[in-house]
């Protein structure tokens, strides 16, 4: 697992986050129900390529360190959340990397708060219409049971129940090391705090702040890469191409033998994708 060695204090709360090599910055983001774990297949390999490499635990269940309890965490929320993130570190010309539901932060993130960002890479992630996708529609309704989150911490400690296709089953393509899924599932299960923050982020879902940053987007002119499973069951092939269109400046590289989890099934490949875009396209048009 990877080590989580810095601690930013923000106004939502306290979170801990991975800071690792040295050169131009990269900042990775995680989806719901992972933390900064989902990247550590990647993370290595890109610092040992000369950039630095920095990936918060956002609080979406998967965080260690609960967020104060008045704290904005719906989708907006959470693109402010990782604004404030990059401002408080003082980082600039920024590639951020995106999975899953940090896909869809991450474009709320450009539509509202671009200042600080010099290229994107989105890997399969909400967009649309699909925030969430329909196989995990009901959860917003769900979160809205009292105890519903208590109930889902619970099943994820059951191995038959990671291997549904609503769970870890559909969104990995190889089954999760039981070390990483700990990291996962271990946080919401041991803290209040912890279910308390996933259950208002997941209130807070709804596909009209995707739809409404698609429309923001068509004036996003930094480079973006669009590196998606051709495999994934969640996220169609289709949603990238609808996102090409979108972005002034985007490519489509297609990536076989993977699901949405492509930091889990191909991280080799993504790592090579993530260096080469960096140095081809990002910092060669920010120098």
């Amino acid at each position: 697992m990877l080590e989580r060695t810095g601690q930013l204090r923000l106004p939502q709360g306290t979170l801990d986050y991975v800071d690792t090599g040295a050169g131009r910055p990269m900042v990775f983001v995680h989806g719901v129900l992972v933390n900064a774990d989902l990247w550590r297949k990647v993370v290595p390999a890109v610092a040992g390529a000369g950039f630095r490499c920095l990936a918060p635990d956002l609080p979406l269940g998967s965080h260690r360190r609960p967020m104060a309890p008045d704290a904005d965490l719906s989708p907006p929320g959470l693109a402010r959340l990782i604004a404030g993130f990059l401002a408080e570190l003082d980082l600039r010309d920024v590639l951020v990397v995106a999975n899953d539901t940090g896909g869809a932060l991450t474009q709320l993130l450009l539509a509202n708060h671009p200042e600080r960002i010099a290229g994107v890479v989105l890997t399969p992630s909400d967009s649309f219409e699909y925030f969430f996708p329909p196989m995990f529609a009901p959860l917003p309704l769900l979160a809205r049971i009292p105890g519903s989150t208590a109930v889902l911490a619970a099943g994820l400690r059951s191995k038959a129940v990671r291997a549904l296709p609503i769970v870890f089953g559909s969104v990995a393509k190889r089954p999760v090391p039981l070390d990483a899924v700990h990291s996962y599932i271990d946080p919401a299960w041991r803290s209040a705090g912890v279910r308390r923050d996933l259950r208002k982020f997941l209130r807070g879902v709804h596909k009209r702040y995707t739809l409404e940053a698609a429309e923001r987007l068509r004036g996003f002119d930094r480079p973006v890469l669009l590196a998606w499973a051709t495999e994934d069951r969640l996220f169609p092939v289709s949603l990238a191409e609808r996102l090409l269109a979108v972005f002034g400046d985007a490519r489509l590289t297609k990536i076989d033998d993977s699901y949405t989890f492509v930091p889990e099934d191909r991280p080799d490949t993504l790592s090579e994708l993530i260096v080469g875009f960096a140095r081809e396209r990002v910092y060669a048009l920010a120098d």
